[in-house]
């Protein structure tokens, strides 16, 4: 049985994903033929880079009669003055622009990079050999979008079954639902090109990874791996590992939520508990005072390292200022703020509203928008400023104060500042009135 007719065979035996593992287009990716370069007699000015398998300025038809064996290949100037790579396979002799990066002195046709012309040439005979042998298989592989029956559901059933329940949150007395449904799973890949060492397959289509480079793509936050093409078909289920993660801050707030498993990080928990536990009505200037950068900077690390067990104690840390700098740091290092770049417009016009009744129902709507990671952290957060901001009279630390410090942090300008006539940046008054509206109407909001 020809190898084509095997592939097409077991594709519709039983559904194209009976299998967790097919080994068809690793068998064909043993049968591609193997690279085997023409060398030149005569040297060249290309051979710095090119090396021998550069002949010069060859004709096309001169290469063909020099490329007798599939894999034969060689590199010469075209007409046009561009490198060209031709390579023999299924009996053809194919043509590529190739180019050199001297500065990672990468070879490459398009995107992807070799440290030698016989790598390239390699990954190349193997992608076209498997396309020529089998590309109505891998048309029907690309095509099918059966998620449910894909190897990666197939063997995390129970898992994703409790994972993908929708949790319902209470969202209060309002005009637009008795419940609001939040899906806590709801998060997307985070999926880069990935060079795949060994045995590998997708976990989408369940077939094999082919050839030696950027194979296909991998998910930075729960090592999901799948072709190219089959990543575009697998839905924003993405369950983050904590061990993918690289510390605790500059963690996108979604993904690092679920990967600890929570409603919102520890931090942020640990912070809040610690601050109000030393107490709020004598932290005169309570986050607007800063403190010692190196302090904030060793209980960054330690929450980097520590996670949940990390000390707060006024043994290690006297300041409270230091913590609650190390809270503003957490936040304002989130690559996206806890009010998303697209509710933060919505807000701005809620607050826009001068009848009072009005505004708090458009603030309600827009916050409900946030994703539930970002919801809770926010509810979470603003209930506590809520409490330092009653202690106003002792710790000068009014909700007008406190929306002044964390409006750049909560609601980070959209756009990059420009300077105003005076020379200096525009202030946030926007942006201001509305973490002091949510503040102040924080019962009603959430």
């Amino acid at each position: 049985m020809q190898p084509a007719e095997a592939v097409a065979k077991n594709s519709t035996k039983g559904g194209s994903q009976e299998r967790v593992w097919k080994s068809d287009l690793y068998q064909l990716q043993q049968e591609a033929p193997k690279p085997q370069p023409v060398l030149s007699v005569v040297e060249n000015k290309n051979t710095k880079y090119f090396g021998a398998e550069h002949h010069g300025s060859i004709s096309h038809s001169h290469s063909v009669k020099l490329l007798t064996e599939d894999g034969m290949y060689l590199v010469r100037t075209s007409r046009d003055g561009q490198q060209t790579l031709s390579i023999r396979i299924s009996g053809a002799v194919k043509n590529f622009k190739i180019f050199f990066d001297e500065n990672d002195r990468t070879f490459f046709v398009k995107n992807k990079r070799f440290g030698t012309i016989g790598d390239l040439v390699a990954d190349g005979l193997v992608t076209m050999y498997i396309e020529n042998k089998a590309g109505s298989y891998l048309e029907k592989m690309y095509s099918y979008d059966n998620y449910e029956k894909s190897p990666y559901m197939t063997l995390n059933r129970l898992k994703m079954k409790t994972l993908g329940k929708t949790k319902k949150l209470k969202s209060g007395n309002n005009n637009f639902g008795e419940e609001k449904k939040r899906d806590s799973y709801d998060k997307a890949h985070s999926f880069k090109t990935y060079n795949f060492k060994g045995l590998n397959w997708c976990e989408f289509c369940g077939n094999f990874l082919w050839g030696f480079s950027a194979q296909g793509v991998k998910c930075d936050d729960c090592g999901f791996s799948a072709h190219h093409k089959c990543s575009e078909k697998v839905p924003s289920d993405c369950c983050p590992d904590l061990s993918n993660l690289r510390g605790i801050f500059g963690v996108d707030l979604t993904t690092l939520t679920k990967a600890l498993k929570t409603s919102r990080p520890f931090v942020v928990d640990k912070c809040v508990e610690e601050i109000e536990r030393r107490g709020l009505a004598n932290a005169e200037g309570l986050y607007r005072v800063p403190g010692f950068s190196d302090h904030v900077e060793n209980l960054k690390m330690a929450f980097d390292k520590d996670g949940e067990k990390t000390e707060l104690s006024p043994e290690v840390f006297d300041n409270v200022n230091v913590i609650a700098g190390t809270l503003k740091l957490f936040l304002r290092l989130l690559p996206i703020p806890i009010i998303t770049f697209e509710v933060h417009p919505m807000l701005c016009s809620a607050a826009e509203n001068r009848v009072l009744s009005e505004q708090v129902s458009a603030l309600k709507l827009a916050v409900n928008c946030l994703p539930v990671a970002h919801y809770h952290t926010l509810k979470y957060l603003v209930e506590h400023l809520a409490r330092v901001a009653s202690s106003a009279e002792t710790n000068k630390m009014s909700a007008h104060n406190i929306a002044t410090v964390f409006a750049p942090t909560l609601m980070p300008a959209l756009e990059l500042p420009s300077l105003n006539s005076q020379g200096g940046i525009p202030g946030m008054d926007t942006e201001i009135a509305v973490i002091e509206a949510i503040i102040t109407n924080h019962s009603l909001i959430f």
